[in-house]
This record gives C-alpha cells, sequence and structure tokens, in this order.
C-alpha cells in the first residue's frame, strides 16, 4: 500500500501498490492485531493461564506465559493500552523468543508472574 492523492477534504487514503505482493516462507507467524483477547484464541488454549479479567497471565519483562515457548504482550496481557506499551512488550518478548529458540537461558522468570 500506499498513500494516494489527496481526496477533497486533503485526506490521502492507502491505495494498493501494482504487483507488490510476495510470498515469504516462514517457520513461525506472530499474530499482532485487536484490542482484546479473542475468545477463540484463549478457548483453544485451555491450558494457558488467564486472569480474572480474561487476558492472557504473561511474564512483565519476557511475555513468557504458563504454556511452554508461547508468549504474549499488548492487549491480550494488559487489556486495551497504547500502541507504545505494545511494541513495548512485543520487543521484550523477541528477544526472550530469540533466547528459547536459541535454547539460551532466560535473562528473566519464563513463567507467568
Amino acid at each position: 500500500m500506499e498513500l494516494g492523492e489527496p481526496d477533497a477534504s486533503g485526506q490521502r487514503k492507502p491505495v494498493p501498490v501494482k504487483d507488490s505482493e510476495f510470498e515469504l516462507e516462514c517457520d513461525a507467524v506472530i499474530v499482532a492485531v485487536g484490542n482484546a483477547p479473542n475468545p477463540i484464541l484463549t478457548k483453544a488454549t485451555p491450558d494457558i493461564e488467564l486472569t480474572k479479567w480474561g487476558t492472557i497471565k504473561a511474564d512483565a519483562e519476557t511475555g513468557a506465559t504458563s504454556k511452554p515457548g508461547v508468549y504474549a504482550g499488548g492487549d491480550i496481557v494488559s487489556g486495551a493500552a497504547t500502541v507504545i506499551l505494545a511494541m513495548g512488550a512485543g520487543r521484550k518478548a523477541a528477544a526472550a523468543i530469540h533466547d528459547y529458540l536459541q535454547n539460551l537461558p532466560a535473562k528473566h522468570g519464563t513463567k507467568a508472574s
């Protein structure tokens, strides 16, 4: 996508870039959408610990959940909050995921706090 020409109000809207689509092979995908826990996700993983508000319980420094190898951050942990907080949680989780995949010792707790 790119910004198109301004409309009558001066707003520029995203427009598709022709032939810009591509596929990327990957071993894992990190989902980062929404602003509240998706009940389908939490019901599909009954062994993941939730808070009394229905958010996923995760370590504040690593994003590690009660399920080994599963990390969470952002609104699914904190509830609706700012993008900045979600980005910070993602950054911490990314470092912890890297360590986990490299079999490095956790720098913080690996269990949900």
